[in-house]
């Protein structure tokens, strides 16, 4: 089966990655941890992994609901366990009465100690309490060097990862129909925008599929593509149900609100 029908093609080099993984597990006998991989990349590692009898797989964020997730690819006799994904979870608490901060705020927080994205998991920021799953390797780095982000000095410790807050985001389903599969066609349905407005978003560098930015309005969308638009949040492009009697696409798309 050629793996690559199935995905994009600025797709490949991650395929590439992780086919390199796997021969790298066949041939010396010991086990591959990757970073942190969005939900895109796991799909793609769960694709070229398959079923296949000589290795061992799985993907692990903390808990199950998580977005972000490290992968480990063994040799098949090996048994995997939870340990063995080296996931930390960081908390730490600011006064929410007169500090608001937001994902965003956070996230870029740790940008700014040069720590790449793909070392960190799930970031929570809800009620006066920050929480970020990380690779165990750089936790004794956070806590030493995050120590405030806007206004607000924070102090992070070591907790469970069954402490773990979820989420309280929700998606909204939506049945339409549109003219065309492309991305400013589905970024005006979906976000409630005039399609000129969608395609300057989009010129602007402020639009991605699957976590990268494309800035191509007709960039034609697959279904299961998941769309993110600064400031407004993300959605998916769920199920391509057909064509109507007028030609248009019959889709049905999901928004997190």
């Amino acid at each position: 089966m050629d793996i690559y029908q199935h995905f994009r093609e600025e797709e490949r080099p991650f395929i590439d990655q992780v086919l390199a993984w796997r021969e790298d597990v066949e041939l010396k006998f010991q086990r591959k941890l990757s970073d942190f991989l969005n939900p895109r990349e796991q799909d793609i590692v769960k694709a070229v992994m398959g079923n296949h009898p000589d290795f061992n797989f799985g993907l692990n964020g903390g808990k199950d609901q998580a977005e972000r997730k490290r992968a480990i690819i063994a040799p098949e006799y090996e048994i995997i366990e939870e340990d063995d994904y080296q996931l930390i979870m960081l908390e730490a608490s600011y006064p929410s009465k007169f500090v608001t901060l937001e994902h965003p705020d956070v996230l870029g927080a740790f940008m700014s100690l040069g720590i790449r994205r793909e070392k960190l998991g799930d970031l929570v920021v809800k009620d006066g309490t920050i929480q970020i799953i990380t690779d165990q390797d750089i936790s004794d780095y956070i806590r030493m060097n995050f120590t405030g982000v806007k206004r607000a000095t924070v102090n992070f410790e070591e907790k469970p990862l069954s402490q773990m807050l979820e989420s309280e985001e929700t998606w909204v389903m939506k049945d339409t129909t549109v003219s065309s599969l492309r991305l400013d066609v589905l970024v005006k349905e979906i976000y409630g925008m005039s399609r000129k407005k969608a395609g300057m978003h989009i010129d602007s560098g402020h639009v991605k599929v699957n976590f990268r930015v494309v800035e191509n309005g007709a960039f034609q969308l697959q279904e299961g593509d998941l769309i993110s638009l600064r400031g407004q949040g993300r959605s998916k492009l769920e199920e391509i149900q057909g064509i109507t009697k007028k030609e248009k696409y019959k889709v049905s798309t999901s928004k997190l609100n």
